[in-house]
């Protein structure tokens, strides 16, 4: 791991998880979050999504787990209860090696790059997968709305938007990333639809 690029980026833990071409709305309100929003939007950079971790302590930043998702800044509006609304877009996964703390409580994250994911499987394989996708987002505009062009056709895609919309349990959320290889979620989500 020495020839690794490693960078350093605030930190946005979160019981949900975003993921590369996943989109979500937020509401910031905590001081560190604006400045760490503000500072996004200047610089033309992102910050690291992170899921939280509840058997984890803050004490030692095990709160946070280690694989998280480089995030953007792609729209922002002030809502009308006074509070920044901003909608973030997922770019690609990264691993969190060190975490530290600035003075306003915002974590800074060591990170890399993970690497592509082993060979995905071709769109004719994803059947009921792909399909429950769509009927989801008819039946729930709200998700479908940040996703004005869905890529239905696109097997990781697909996958993605799964993982981050099914209450799966996050320890197996970072195993399915830890480990890259698309047969095992398309079986896992095959055998949930059945």
């Amino acid at each position: 791991m020495e020839n690794v690029e490693r960078f350093t980026l605030p930190l946005f833990p979160l019981s949900a998880h975003l993921l590369p071409g996943g989109k979500m709305p937020l509401r910031i309100f905590e001081p560190r979050y604006t400045r760490m929003i503000k500072e996004a939007c200047a610089n033309d950079s992102g910050f690291g999504m992170c899921m939280l971790n509840a058997a984890g302590s803050k004490e030692d930043n095990t709160h946070i787990y280690p694989i998280g998702t480089y995030a953007k800044v792609t729209d922002f509006d002030l809502l009308e209860d006074g509070l920044l609304g901003v909608t973030v877009e997922g770019k690609s996964c990264i691993a969190i090696e060190s975490i530290s703390q600035e003075d306003d409580g915002l974590r800074l994250g060591e990170c890399y790059w993970l690497g592509n994911w082993h060979e995905q499987p071709a769109s004719t394989q994803m059947g009921s997968v792909n399909d429950k996708l769509k009927e989801l987002f008819n039946a729930y505009p709200e998700v479908g709305r940040l996703y004005p062009s869905p890529k239905f056709e696109d097997p990781a895609w697909v996958m993605f938007r799964w993982l981050e919309l099914l209450p799966i349990d996050a320890e197996q959320k970072q195993r399915f990333l830890i480990e890259k290889d698309y047969s095992k979620v398309l079986n896992y989500l095959t055998h949930l639809m059945e």
